[in-house]
């Protein structure tokens, strides 16, 4: 291995995965090995690789602007939160137990040497790793043992790019603030910084820029402005779903509850981007408003967001719309939730337990310890059989006499249901809205007859190219490249 560049944030949702992706795809067009890495990540989106593992969704799509394919040792830690206390620790793809806060904060120091040797395994095959921080290196708190931020910096003597967000307000005392919190030797390891979001003419924040160098004696790298209508699959749900807010102009309306727990919501992209369709994501004590159709998406923590939605009276809802000709598709742990049962006896996502579901399909659900982990594709038990492809990932086995009803074949097998009335569909395909015949046909089961094309992979690599072009114009990549201190870089 040649380098490896670490970008840290000042916060959540900084930017850092923004900042790894573009230059993800900046090495990648100068035809240099790249690969993404995130030592530890906290999501509830994720993806399921062709070695059948699973890691953040952002470190599945950085690795695509690399145009690779993901693996499980660009995230060898994702946690998966369950509760405000509790999540799902996966390692190098595969789950281990349940753990608090606590009980994990005394595990990482066993996790570190892993996630070092799955670094340098990476380091053999490519020449720069670009490294994702997680939330921020000053969370004092959680200092000891780190292996998000600097603890894994300092331990693989990596140097790091700081990022802020300006959208929020405070960019400049976020800078000075974090390196305060900072050790000297990791004040020293931050090169640089990248204020990303700005709005406006820079030459406003030109005086801010100045004295931000001089205050600190760093440099500011960039300043990324903001990208309307720039769309990456985003980490995670927290900052960026529309509650109460409709998205988009279109004539065909989509209504989702915005679940407590809510995962693979990156499977409603497509619909966000779709001209036709009209997205409103309903939150806690929200009206619910009518729709051609409602989706009930995955869940961390399924039982714990059911008795959510009977409490905002999602049920009743749901029953008033399929009385007025309404469709209704639940996906994996929404799927769970339109059977008669979800039993939990083991205690598998929560509290042990069984739980009575909308029973709206005839079907029932068992946690076990098994985790399903698959790529898989087919055809969908609709008009022309259009093809669709996708992944799976749930706790639990789901059986009854409805899935004699298929709502697809996948990998030559029968999968979900569509109800007999041919107005409910519940599978556990996430990712069912990607490819471009599987979108339109299932836009038309909802009402749209007639669809305009769109392709989410194309989208995403204009998005790619799109975000590249605006980081080569806005950033010091000189500064960046003798960072890298690459061969590659250099005669590229």
């Amino acid at each position: 291995m040649d380098c490896a560049l670490m970008i840290q944030g000042t916060t959540s949702d900084a930017g850092k995965s923004l900042v790894v992706t573009a230059l993800c795809r900046i090495l990648s067009r100068r035809n240099i090995s790249v690969v993404p890495f995130k030592p530890q990540n906290m999501a509830l989106n994720s993806a399921v690789t062709p070695e059948g593992g699973e890691i953040g969704r952002a470190q599945a799509v950085q690795a695509r602007a690399c145009g690779l394919e993901p693996h499980t040792d660009m995230n060898p830690i994702l946690l998966k939160p369950n509760s405000d206390k509790e999540a799902q620790v996966i390692f190098r793809g595969h789950p281990l137990h349940n753990q608090n806060a606590l009980s994990y904060h005394q595990l990482k120091p066993q996790l570190l040497d892993g996630v070092v040797e799955t670094f340098n395994t990476l380091g053999k095959r490519f020449d720069i790793l670009l490294v994702e921080g997680a939330g921020s290196p000053a969370e004092i708190n959680l200092r000891q043992n780190d292996i998000a931020n600097m603890g894994f910096a300092e331990r693989v003597d990596c140097p790091v790019i700081l990022v802020g967000d300006i959208d929020r307000g405070g960019v400049f005392a976020q800078f000075v603030g974090t390196l305060a919190l900072l050790s000297e030797s990791e004040q020293k390891r931050i090169k640089g910084f990248i204020i990303n979001k700005f709005r406006g003419d820079v030459r406003l924040l030109q005086p801010g820029l100045d004295w931000l160098e001089k205050k600190t004696g760093k440099p500011v790298l960039g300043v990324l402005h903001y990208l309307p209508g720039l769309h990456l699959a985003s980490e995670d749900s927290f900052f960026d779903l529309s509650q109460g807010v409709a998205e988009g102009p279109g004539i065909l309306k989509v209504v989702i509850p915005r679940l407590p727990r809510i995962s693979n919501h990156t499977d409603l992209d497509p619909l966000r981007l779709h001209p036709q369709v009209t997205l409103y994501w309903v939150g806690w004590n929200e009206p619910i408003p009518s729709a051609d159709l409602i989706i009930l998406p995955g869940s961390k923590s399924t039982r714990s967001d059911l008795n959510w939605l009977k409490e905002q009276g999602w049920l009743e809802a749901i029953q008033k719309h399929l009385r007025y000709g309404g469709k209704v598709m639940g996906i994996c742990g929404g799927f769970q939730m339109l059977g008669k049962q979800l039993d939990d006896s083991q205690g598998m996502e929560g509290r042990p337990g069984v739980s009575e579901g909308f029973g709206l399909l005839d079907i029932e659900t068992r946690y076990d310890a098994h985790k399903q982990l698959t790529n898989t594709e087919g055809q969908l038990a609709l008009t022309n059989a259009p093809p669709v492809r996708g992944y799976e990932i749930h706790m639990g086995q789901t059986f009854g006499p409805d899935l004699k009803q298929p709502a697809m074949t996948l990998d030559g097998k029968p999968h979900g249901v569509l109800s007999r009335d041919n107005q409910i569909m519940g599978h556990y395909l996430h990712g069912i809205f990607d490819q471009p015949e599987a979108l339109a046909a299932l836009l038309a089961w909802s009402g749209l007859e007639e669809s305009l094309h769109l392709d989410l992979f194309q989208e995403q690599e204009r998005a790619f190219d799109r975000l590249a072009d605006a980081f080569e114009s806005q950033v010091n990549m000189e500064f960046i490249d003798t960072l890298l201190n690459s061969k590659q870089v250099k005669n590229s």
